[in-house]
Order: C-alpha cells, then sequence, then structure tokens
C-alpha cells in the first residue's frame, strides 16, 4: 500500500454528489476547514521503517486549489522519481468522505474506519502552522504489525520558516499546558477541555509521563513508563506496547507495534512547532476497532 494523499480517502466516483449531514459537522462546515490546505505545498514523503530507519525520500509537490467558488478541490500530486522523472496525478472532488475529519486550522485524520482481519490498516494525518504542514502515514500489514511510517515535510513556496530539528527526549521533557478539541465521526457534539501533560526523565534509558484531562466533568489522569533506545520510546500498556518514534522537523509518531481485535488504541502525530509549542492529533480506535473520535491537542511548555 502507498502512503495516502489528502485526496485518496476523501472522494470517489461514488460520494460525487453532495450530502446533507443533519449532525453539528455540516458539510459546509467541514468543507472549509478543507480550503485551510489550499497552495502548493512543497516538500518530500520520507519512509521510515517501524523502528524509524531511514528508507527513502522523495521530493513532492502538491497543489491544493478550490474552484467552482470553492465548491470543488483540484488537486495536482507530483512526485520526483528516483531516475528524476516526474510521476503526477490529477485529481477532482466536491465531497468528504465518512473516514476523514478536520478542526477549523485545517488539521485532519483520514484512515481506516474498521479494522477487520486479513486486511492492511492504517490512517494519515496532517497538522498545519502557518507556511507550513507536517504529515504522517502509519500503515499496518494484514497480520496487524506496524509496517510502514511516511513523514511528509511541506511549506508554502515564499516560506523562510526553517524547519525544526529532529525531536529529542529533552525537547520532551517538562510541564506542558493546553487545550483539546475532541469531534466524533458520529455527529456527536465535539468536547473542548483543559489538559496537563508532565514528563520527567528519571535515567538515561527511562522517563515517565503523566496526563490529567477534565472531559465531561470527569477529572482523568494517565500515568505510564517508557524506555528510550535511541530514537524510540517504548511503552507497555497492559498487554499492549506502544511506541512513539522521535523523527525529524520536531514529529513525532505514536502508534502500538501490534493492532487488534479486543484491545482499544491510537494513532498520533505529534509536532514541535516551537521549543514552547507542539500539537498533537490523535485518532482512537475502541476495543472493536472501530474508529471513534479524534482529538486535536495544542499545549504549551510551562515549566
Amino acid at each position: 500500500m502507498q502512503a495516502m494523499c489528502l485526496c485518496n480517502a476523501i472522494a470517489t466516483k461514488d460520494n460525487m454528489k453532495k450530502e446533507t449531514q443533519s449532525s453539528s459537522l455540516s458539510m459546509r462546515s467541514q468543507w472549509e476547514c478543507l480550503l485551510q490546505n489550499v497552495g502548493e505545498w512543497q516538500g518530500s514523503f520520507t519512509r521510515f521503517s517501524p523502528q524509524g530507519e531511514l528508507i527513502e525520500n522523495t521530493p513532492t509537490v502538491v497543489s491544493l486549489e478550490g474552484i467552482d467558488n470553492n465548491q470543488t478541490m483540484r488537486q495536482i500530486i507530483r512526485r520526483t522519481l528516483p531516475n528524476q522523472s516526474i510521476d503526477e496525478k490529477v485529481l477532482q472532488y466536491s465531497t468528504l468522505g465518512k473516514q476523514i475529519l478536520f478542526f477549523e486550522n485545517g488539521a485532519f485524520s483520514q484512515g481506516s474506519i474498521q479494522l477487520a482481519p486479513y486486511s492492511e490498516f492504517g490512517a494519515e494525518h496532517g497538522l498545519i502552522a502557518g507556511d507550513r504542514r507536517l504529515r504522517l502515514v502509519q500503515l499496518f500489514d494484514k497480520t496487524g504489525n506496524l509496517d510502514r511510517i511516511t513523514l511528509i515535510r511541506e511549506k508554502l513556496p515564499h516560506s523562510t520558516t526553517p524547519e525544526r530539528p529532529a525531536l529529542q527526549v529533552a525537547d520532551l521533557v517538562g510541564q506542558w499546558q493546553g487545550e483539546a478539541i475532541t469531534r466524533y465521526p458520529d455527529g456527536q457534539v465535539s468536547d473542548t477541555y483543559p489538559t496537563k501533560l508532565r514528563i520527567e526523565k528519571t535515567s538515561d534509558t527511562q522517563l515517565v509521563q503523566h496526563l490529567s484531562i477534565m472531559q465531561q466533568g470527569s477529572h482523568h489522569t494517565i500515568s505510564s513508563t517508557g524506555r528510550i533506545a535511541g530514537s524510540v520510546l517504548s511503552f507497555e500498556t497492559g498487554s499492549q506496547w506502544n511506541q512513539v518514534l522521535l523523527l525529524p522537523d520536531g514529529a513525532s509518531a505514536a502508534s502500538p507495534q501490534h493492532v487488534r481485535i479486543g484491545q482499544a488504541f491510537f494513532l498520533e502525530l505529534g509536532w514541535l512547532i516551537q521549543s514552547h509549542m507542539r500539537q498533537r492529533i490523535i485518532r482512537r480506535y475502541n476495543d472493536k476497532g472501530e474508529w471513534y473520535s479524534l482529538t486535536l491537542v495544542t499545549e504549551t511548555k510551562v515549566g
């Protein structure tokens, strides 16, 4: 399976007709959020192994243009292949699929709605910060094992914002406070709530994190201990191992090493936009393998 693009799970010939939704997330509001991605995004698709090893890097230009009074999106994806030839794909779409959700700033996640046996599984996440955009594709093979990770670093043509260094454990250590917005694919009203995250490095090979949230009147605190092995952080949660890969441009990719029915899990893209500011987008699945929520966290380091 190749890396997803913003278009791949958005529209097909079968759903090009405009749909009317009665949910709180109207098609119009979601479409306007998509329009925050309009522009010519220059960058690269960088593929990593599940252990964080660099496999290949492909220069790309992804152009998103609103046409027909912004009622239709025209998307052009250009990839520079190893032989320097250009592979170009052009798509147009005017509606959104059920497997994608956007936030007001253009951040999004799309991917599998349901984990199924003997099927490939995965998701793409996107974050935007001014004239820069960061996307991540996480793909699992038919046995549920994490198979490949693609990091997509992009900027607009006249951007002067420098790329950030590869994320380090030291960048994460400290006290973070922020706000989370959770949206639901079934149309439930969005939740907005405060978050607190404290990360401590207790030794050269271990760190501890404490996450506190106040959601729907209930206070929850989750603590976990992780092992540090180079650019890979591993956390054991019950019978499941979750890992965080520290990647270029201040990025992080969090996921289980293996997904299966009967075990709830999440997929996450994190981005250290500035030394004191971070965004995270989290796609959650329940123990039936059903996608049930998407959360955008914006947090600031306060200590």
